[in-house]
């Protein structure tokens, strides 16, 4: 019989890549988890890994091995929540990821409502880039958290986590108010960012999705925008813009009160974000819960 753990270590093998990121994840040493391997080896009879040097690949089988283990544990996920609809009233800790943006403009209502509704959960909120949502999913330190991507930068799904469409935003570029910008209904139809191809760009930190995103849609209009600030946080981000520092890529969630001083041109640009959990786990009642909330509490902030 094979092991789940073990299953769960292989599968993680072959999403990070190395052994010591596998250990790194679980806080385990990597002569333990190269330990854990070699018992799931003898429980298949058949070699999954192929070990050169230093260097550890999966073998045929062990790709096999992965693609079934997804779905047991997927399977397992199924079987949590059917026992935990079966449970009277919602209890214990929920633990959702969710952008900053996200974090300050939808989450506060979804969780009053939430917390209101059922109060046995444990509500816990960690901040993080969408880009950490599914490995925090995995290693499970997150029930549930919030994705997002850009149609322009589309992100590969990954095979643990399923997920359900919450919003679906126009992305702005912001200009000080007083930059000379082209009157856009005479520009309609041609680059909307033709009069900020010189200008400082105000950027996110290199590796974030909004990074390479602004750098995405300023290549397709055939520039590289030149980096003056970095910021994460849109509320800086605008500030900067207000005071005449540089111009930035906002989506509708971030631009939904901008200071005094910012001006705002659509793109063709979205940015799409989703509600993500554990592949097997849609039908879990605190998972559903959560989903209603951020949906209703997401109607209702853009309806203000």
């Amino acid at each position: 019989m094979l092991d789940v753990r073990r299953l769960r270590l292989l599968c993680d093998l072959s999403r990070l890549g190395t052994i010591a990121a596998v250990a790194q994840a679980h806080t385990y040493t990597p002569s333990a988890v190269s330990q854990q391997l070699s018992i799931l080896e003898r429980e298949a009879g058949v070699p999954l890994l192929e070990r050169t040097g230093r260097r550890v690949t999966l073998t045929a089988a062990g790709w096999t091995a992965v693609e079934h283990a997804e779905t047991v544990l997927a399977a397992l996920e199924q079987t949590t929540a059917a026992l935990a609809a079966a449970a009277t009233g919602l209890t214990g800790p929920l633990r959702i990821g969710a952008f900053p943006t996200a974090v300050r403009t939808l989450l506060p209502g979804a969780l009053v409502a939430l917390g209101e509704r059922h109060p046995g959960l444990e509500l816990m909120v960690t901040e993080l880039d969408p880009v950490e949502v599914p490995a925090a999913l995995r290693d499970r330190r997150l029930d549930v958290g919030l994705l997002n991507d850009y149609d322009i930068v589309p992100v590969k799904p990954d095979p643990a986590v399923d997920s359900v469409s919450l919003l679906d935003e126009t992305v702005f570029v912001a200009v000080p108010s007083s930059a000379r910008t082209t009157n856009a209904r005479k520009t309609r139809g041609t680059d909307p960012l033709r009069d900020v191809r010189e200008a400082a760009w105000i950027l996110a930190s290199p590796g974030t999705l909004c990074h390479t995103a602004t750098l995405q849609v300023c290549r397709a209009a055939g520039f590289t925008p030149r980096a003056r600030h970095h910021a994460d946080d849109f509320a800086t981000v605008l500030a900067l813009v207000a005071a005449g520092l540089g111009v930035s890529l906002v989506p509708q969630l971030a631009a939904a009160q901008p200071p005094v001083g910012v001006r705002l041109i659509p793109l063709p640009t979205r940015r799409r974000t989703r509600i993500a959990y554990r592949k097997g786990a849609a039908t879990h009642p605190a998972i559903a819960a959560f989903a209603a909330a951020i949906d209703a509490a997401t109607v209702d902030f853009l309806s203000r």
